[in-house]
């Protein structure tokens, strides 16, 4: 064998490995972008679904305030008296 046909094998090799490498390169993008797509789905699902949930304890919440407003404004003064005194320690 020549060192030509030597040094033409060698540079057929390179173009096959870089082809496959490149070729190897797309699939595993694909597979990280398809992950991606997948796991943001199901963020968004759960998201909806905790907007759903906090949309309805919104309206308990509202709901029982309007029943007793008197109640909730004294439990909320209550409540922010105890926050200061705990944060005040704390200082």
């Amino acid at each position: 064998m020549r060192p030509s046909d030597l040094t033409s094998e060698l540079h057929a090799l390179k173009r096959d490995l870089a082809r496959a490498a490149h070729a190897a390169n797309d699939r595993v993008a694909e597979a990280a972008r398809s992950g991606v797509e997948d796991i943001s789905g199901q963020i968004r699902t759960v998201l909806a679904d905790l907007g759903d949930a906090l949309g309805e304890e919104q309206k308990t919440i509202e709901a029982l305030i309007s029943e007793r407003p008197m109640a909730a404004l004294a439990s909320a003064f209550a409540l922010g008296i105890a926050v200061g005194v705990l944060l005040r320690r704390r200082s």
